[in-house]
């Protein structure tokens, strides 16, 4: 099973990053370890002092492109990612460590009440910190899976991280996250 996740799919967040616009999906890709286990807190990485949550919609594929969707946290460690930037380097370090993708329970697409444009959502201590609609991806889920398919086979079971919308921020330990997709809690989960 592969984790893979789509960078710069929102304008927004793109302006609060301060980023260029991708002129096609950029992805990287986190191993299974990065999978947080149901019902566990999110433990907080010692090597970081500044780790971000940057909520998105996830895809699964299925047996004929993907099945189901659900909504995770692509946790980041922001300090080390923009060391690793400055420098040149890869940065999975601080994208792909252990529990950074915790993910809620799917929702099948044929369950949806409108798959081309899917909200989701976010609460942090039981405030809104974000919420997204996929009609604002620069890069649909039709032509992320065309584009990742092209350099990496696509299985049953991987999972497609889509892009995070504005709004990403720290997290703390205590914090209290919520993930909703169409209004429905899919996941709620500590950070210990």
């Amino acid at each position: 099973m592969k984790i893979i996740c789509i960078g710069r799919n929102y304008l927004a967040h793109i302006a609060e990053l301060d980023r260029d616009l991708p002129a096609e999906p950029l992805f990287f890709m986190k191993p299974d370890t990065a999978l947080l286990p149901s019902g566990k807190p999110f433990p907080y990485p010692e090597f970081s002092a500044k780790v971000h949550f940057e909520t998105e919609l996830v895809l699964r594929m299925g047996k004929e492109g993907f099945d189901a969707v659900t909504v995770g946290i692509d946790f980041t460690a922001r300090d080390l990612q923009q060391r690793c930037i400055e420098k040149g380097h890869p940065w999975e370090k601080a994208k792909a460590f252990d529990y950074s993708a915790p993910i809620g329970a799917f929702k099948p697409v044929s369950a949806l009440k409108n798959p081309d444009d899917i909200c989701f959502g976010m609460k942090l201590n039981g405030q809104w910190a974000q919420q997204g609609h996929s009609v604002d991806m620069i890069f649909d889920f039709d032509t992320i899976v065309a584009h990742v398919s092209k350099f990496v086979t696509l299985k049953e079971g991987d999972l497609i991280f889509t892009g995070t919308p504005q709004g990403v921020g720290e997290v703390h330990v205590g914090d209290k996250l919520e993930l909703f997709l169409e209004n429905e809690k899919v996941l709620e989960f500590e950070v210990k």
